[in-house]
């Protein structure tokens, strides 16, 4: 793909396909891999990971904070950790974190109980809007401080709590603000508390790598709850871990296969840990062929697979607030489906979708009422009116720095033959820098413009 900024021209329908493919390494894990590798003891070893902006935002900001990290062989990293409490930076050094919401939030939990930390911490235009108010009240409970005070988004300087002690975390749909508590615990005196409704549980990548790598972490079930005891000042071991597929990612040529009649798609080695697999259970509640093959646990006790998708007929399709925690970056993507789906659909809980990248329930709507599309949206909930009679016309698409709107726009107009101009496709390349590749193996067509 060209360097800087460009856009995409859709024109083509795709036509009916029998394909096996990859999709890109897990964007969370690879992130997060990276974090927990630089506050353990040793040399980590990251494999297949995701090479995409998001980690090399994420590599420079640990490479201020003093951790060395050296690629070796196609997608491998070695992580020299240096302990939790150990990273270190000059005063008022300006950490980066690109378009990245994972390494802000999950940054920002590791630094606030780190001692001596003052830095500046920014991201791209499209982080910069995002609200960060949940997150500085609980890192103000370890007692971190952030400036200006009355500012709740970054920019923003922050210094670290001289003596954090432990707090008690009741977690909600985010797992990033979830995986920030529990990375800041990490570093506290005694013991802290973090509490999950079993009906909003997210994904749980953190503490399956700290239940593995470290000590400090003990979770037990009760009724309805998870509960997750952190005992800080423990001892992280260094990790060695091969990434899978992203199964986020493998939503986009999934819906391209369920709406492209007589398809059939394979995608290999995917991610499946239930708390990140709610596309494919909605999708087999409402009637999609998905079966799952070769499935087996890697070393880190997550679930990987095959995925196996065929054409499909579906039902309108009811998505209750349960369900969102296991797929949040899936909702504009199964917003076109259920566009290009007869029916009235339902989607409940999902205010959340407002703070992402961009107002992401808010842009596919506008996108889908270009086709003639009815959509009827509030705060915490969306119904599409879905038809198989849309309007074939040009569709007009701004990324606005969200790559999960790009890949829905790219994906409804190769479903239906609407041309579509994506402007900005390059933040694409935060999480799926091989998106393009595998249309092009799909046989979709489409055309590269570079921007001025």
């Amino acid at each position: 793909m060209p360097k800087g900024s460009y856009s995409v021209l859709f024109k083509n329908k795709i036509k009916k396909f029998k394909k096996v493919t990859n999709v890109d390494p897990d964007k969370s894990v690879s992130i997060r891999s990276f974090l927990i590798g630089s506050i353990s003891h040793g040399v980590s070893e990251i494999k297949n990971v995701l090479e995409s902006e998001d980690l090399f935002s994420t590599i420079d900001c640990l490479k201020k904070l003093g951790v060395k990290i050296k690629k070796f062989g196609k997608k491998n990293y070695h992580i020299y950790g240096k302990g939790l409490g150990s990273l270190y930076a000059k005063k008022n050094s300006i950490l980066n974190c690109g378009n990245s919401g994972t390494c802000a939030r999950l940054l920002i939990g590791i630094l606030s109980t780190t001692p001596d930390i003052e830095v500046r911490i920014k991201g791209d235009k499209s982080l910069n809007k995002r609200n960060m108010l949940k997150l500085i009240k609980i890192m103000n409970e370890f007692g971190a401080e952030f400036y200006p005070k009355n500012k709740f988004n970054l920019p923003l300087k922050m210094t670290s709590s001289p003596i954090p002690t432990g707090i008690f975390y009741k977690a909600g749909v985010s797992s990033q603000l979830k995986s920030a508590a529990i990375l800041a615990s990490a570093n506290a005196y005694g013991e802290s508390t973090v509490v999950e409704n079993k009906n909003l549980e997210s994904r749980d990548h953190t503490e399956n790598i700290l239940l593995k790598n470290s000590n400090i972490l003990k979770i037990r079930k009760k009724k309805n709850k998870s509960i997750m005891k952190i005992y800080g000042k423990g001892h992280l071991e260094c990790l060695k871990l091969s990434v899978f597929g992203d199964p986020s990612s493998a939503a986009f040529p999934a819906a391209i296969t369920i709406l492209t009649p007589n398809s059939y798609l394979k995608i290999k080695n995917v991610g499946l840990n239930p708390k990140r697999t709610g596309f494919y259970r909605l999708m087999k509640a409402h009637g999609a062929k998905i079966i799952y093959k070769n499935v087996r646990k890697n070393n880190i006790n997550e679930l990987v697979g095959d995925i196996c998708i065929k054409s499909s007929k579906l039902k309108p399709i009811r998505a209750s607030a349960k369900i969102y925690p296991s797929m949040p970056d899936e909702y504009p993507i199964l917003f076109v489906i259920a566009a290009l789906t007869p029916g009235v659909h339902v989607f409940k809980g999902i205010s959340d979708l407002f703070n992402k990248e961009s107002s992401r329930a808010y842009e596919i709507k506008k996108i889908l009422n270009q086709i003639g599309i009815k959509c009827k949206l509030t705060r915490n909930q969306m119904k599409i009116f879905g038809t198989n009679k849309i309007k074939r016309k040009s569709i007009k698409v701004s990324s606005l720095g969200d790559h999960r709107i790009c890949m829905s726009s790219a994906v409804l107009s190769l479903v239906t033959s609407c041309p579509a101009h994506i402007r900005g496709f390059e933040t694409v390349n935060t999480s799926s820098p091989s998106f393009l590749k595998t249309i092009k193996a799909l046989g979709g067509k489409f055309e590269i413009k570079k921007t001025s």
